[in-house]
């Protein structure tokens, strides 16, 4: 082993082979253990990320309902607008902090609307990856630092998951990066990061990697996870080789590694309660609802587990819509507001609305102009934030006009975000109980924004 390499890097390393799956006999399915700072953490919280990937269509997520503005809305993309007749149901009335103008969901989003018309989820408006704020003015002049391939789906996917607004191959994200922090107030701190979404860059962090999940629960190393080969005596044999120690210094890591992973999957498995826990079924063929399910039944299982804090990921693709937007994009909002709405039941019958928060995510926002009948890649984007602990019922940040040629209009409607996903994740973390003292080097850009935290949250 060359002498750069320490032991945790090692094990770090051979975590990430559970990229393989459950399929991968091998797949080490592990966070490593390690220190972090204090954290305020009585009683129980969690984040939930649910990724967008593809660059959701946010113009025809969030649109303007009053009159003016919906016409001003159909003028600019009028082949791919939402007629104002079919808002009404998820209408969310004037909003204040947009000088009085009013806004519906897509009409898909029923469940949404009805959140946030009962202050249990906010729109943050135009929010997207940024290193300093950025006027369109300094976006054109090139004046300012900016995140690299802008409107690259791997690169914006990884700016808007890592800690740093860089492109693809950073190793660590923010979310991870907040669980660095609540790590030791976690009695099992291998389920303090847990992906549903397979591996993704925004539960990596230093000291804690993420354990992934299937909706079926803990991912299995199928040779010992029944009779190999017909036969209990091949399964305990091929257990016993895996798990060796060894003189060697790889075999003994790699028989510690899958010791630990079995140790954990089984663990799990023991406390995890089945996907019919809940009163609410899994909304059929719903696979962010499944992916949701098993988060709710590890929270469900976190006094078993012995945790306090944890960080989810759950994903659903298909929103790169440069055609057939307003067939595919309407499924895709089915499927996230039956999903969300399932969720929210399962947490209400947990006792927990309140203390978990669930947020979409995407790589970009999508251009206002059409191309005939889709949208193509942008940059800022408008995100909902669930939860009963959010000062809900409002649109957060700055609602540009849905015209072209505004202040935040960098060509074709994309938009130049106002918020930073810095910002974002300080405020994440700020609920999430990590001291402000740590804001800094969990995200290292924080420092160039005069205002660190959002009022998402009261107090």
């Amino acid at each position: 082993m060359s002498k750069g390499v320490s032991r945790r890097e090692f094990l770090k390393a051979a975590a990430a082979l559970n990229v393989l799956g459950a399929a991968a006999p091998f797949g080490l399915n592990l966070a490593s253990i390690g220190s972090a700072a204090a954290a305020q953490t009585t009683g129980y919280r969690a984040l939930v990320c649910l990724f967008m990937y593809g660059g959701n269509d946010h113009t025809n997520t969030v649109i303007p309902y009053d009159a003016a503005s919906h016409a001003q809305y159909v003028a600019a993309r009028p082949t791919i607008a939402l007629a104002r007749d079919r808002l009404l149901a998820t209408s969310l009335g004037p909003v204040a902090q947009q000088g009085g103008r009013e806004f519906a969901l897509h009409p898909a989003l029923v469940n949404m609307s009805r959140l946030y018309r009962e202050g249990n989820a906010a729109v943050v408006a135009n929010l997207g990856p940024l290193i300093v704020p950025t006027t369109k003015l300094q976006y054109q002049q090139r004046s300012v630092p900016l995140p690299p391939r802008l409107m690259s789906h791997n690169d914006q996917q990884s700016a808007w998951q890592a800690y740093t607004a860089s492109g693809e191959g950073i190793r660590y994200g923010w979310g991870g990066s907040l669980a660095d922090q609540i790590l030791s107030s976690n009695l099992t701190s291998a389920f303090t990061c847990i992906s549903a979404a397979g591996n993704a860059v925004w539960l990596s962090g230093r000291n804690v990697n993420q354990y992934q999940v299937s909706p079926s629960g803990a991912l299995k190393m199928l040779a010992i996870s029944g009779p190999l080969y017909g036969s209990v005596a091949a399964k305990n044999a091929y257990r016993e080789l895996v798990t060796l120690s060894s003189r060697n210094l790889f075999e003994n890591e790699i028989g510690t590694v899958n010791r630990r992973s079995i140790d954990t999957n089984e663990r799990l498995q023991a406390a995890l309660p089945p996907s019919t826990f809940f009163t609410t079924p899994i909304p059929t063929g719903n696979a962010v609802a499944a992916q949701l399910n098993v988060v709710a039944r590890m929270i469900a299982a976190r006094n078993a587990l012995g945790l306090n804090r944890q960080v989810f990921m759950v994903s659903l693709g298909g929103f790169d819509n440069h055609s057939s937007l307003l067939t595919e994009h309407a499924k895709r909002m089915t499927t996230v507001d039956s999903a969300v709405n399932a969720f929210w039941s399962w947490l209400g019958q947990l006792g927990l609305q309140s203390d978990v928060t669930l947020f979409t995510a995407s790589d970009f926002g999508r251009t206002l102009t059409s191309n005939g009948d889709g949208s193509d890649h942008g940059w800022g984007s408008h995100h909902f934030v669930v939860g009963g602990g959010v000062a809900g019922g409002t649109i957060y940040g700055d609602f540009p006009p849905t015209t072209y040629g505004t202040t935040a209009d960098i060509g074709q409607g994309r938009l130049v975000p106002g918020i930073s996903v810095d910002q974002f994740a300080a405020t994440m973390g700020r609920w999430l109980g990590v001291p402000d003292t740590s804001t800094n080097t969990i995200l290292p850009n924080i420092v160039n924004f005069n205002t660190p935290y959002l009022p998402l949250y009261p107090g």
